[in-house]
């Protein structure tokens, strides 16, 4: 039988609900779930329907992340919910609808308040908003919601962001709210800081092609990188120089561990999300273990961010 490489090396999974299932199975303690699901591809009752599942699977451990994004002309055009209509901006619109639905919280006489994906399902999974703007943390913070920042995207604005979703939390009846705030960073760790600059070649590669073409199949090797890259590319600052964050962060243990602490101290967060694009699967684990050391964070609770 001859097996078919998959179309998408660089990606764990494309249905990352079964993973999430996959996980929750298998672990006992530690909260799994999605960062994010895009809903300007999905029905925000599929959503909904998805989520209350896996939380009857593991009640009190499912996290549903909800964001907007663009996964590259192609796909989007696949994904999209009405090909025959110009793409609206309704993120807005979507999160309510979803916490309508996991609330059964629709206004009487709305067609949509027959519905009930809730049956038999006691607990709700938690609901969190990621973003990069602080537009979206406003909106996190008016309906009571978790907020995540996305600080691989736009470093500067960080602090602003987590700051405001602070300053515009309000309570929801009914609703509790655990008004949590995290902040995502994308790290490499390796056992010196040269190495570790040269392994983060793999994603600034990434994101070059990507930007070239839309898409790209793979992450490149350190030495596809290194011919594709310009000296400048490779030079570009890893930890924060002059007072600007940068988009990856790269170094040794204590490097890291160094600049984590900075931002944390500057948003104010508790929680840190860590997304690493590292070619190598053998330095990949590598660089999530020095960096699960140099936080000491044990292996169940690194597993559950990495």
């Amino acid at each position: 039988m001859v097996r078919r490489a998959p179309q998408h090396r660089g990606l764990a999974s494309q249905a990352p609900e079964i993973l999430i299932a996959l996980a929750a199975h298998t672990t006992r303690r530690i909260r799994v779930g999605s960062g994010a699901v895009l809903l300007n591809h999905y029905s925000p009752y599929k959503v909904a329907e998805t989520f209350l599942q896996l939380e009857a699977l593991a009640p009190g451990r499912i996290d549903l992340g909800l964001g907007r994004a663009t996964a590259g002309p192609l796909a989007d055009l696949a994904l999209r919910r009405d090909r025959n209509a110009s793409p609206v901006d309704d993120f807005d619109l979507q999160i309510q609808e979803v916490l309508a639905h996991l609330h059964r919280d629709f206004p009487a006489g709305h067609a949509f308040a027959r519905l009930d994906a809730t049956a038999g399902i006691p607990t709700r999974p938690e609901v969190w908003i990621l973003g990069s703007s602080g537009s979206s943390a406003r909106m996190a913070g008016q309906l009571g919601l978790g907020y995540a920042f996305a600080g691989f995207i736009s470093p500067d604005g960080a602090a602003p962001a987590l700051h405001g979703h602070d300053a515009s939390l309000r309570p929801i009846p009914d609703r509790p709210a655990k008004h949590r705030a995290m902040l995502a960073v994308s790290a490499v760790v390796a056992d010196t800081d040269t190495e570790a600059q040269r392994l983060n070649w793999s994603r600034r590669a990434l994101l070059a092609r990507m930007a070239r073409t839309g898409t790209a199949p793979h992450v490149p090797t350190v030495d596809e990188a290194a011919r594709e890259l310009t000296q400048e590319e490779k030079d570009a600052p890893t930890v924060i120089t002059d007072g600007r964050w940068p988009r990856q962060l790269a170094g040794s243990p204590a490097t890291v561990r160094d600049q984590i602490e900075q931002m944390t101290k500057a948003t104010g967060v508790e929680e840190v999300m860590v997304q690493d694009v590292i070619a190598d699967p053998l330095a990949r684990a590598h660089s999530r273990a020095l960096l699960a050391q140099a936080l000491g964070v044990g292996p169940d609770r690194m597993a559950a961010v990495s």
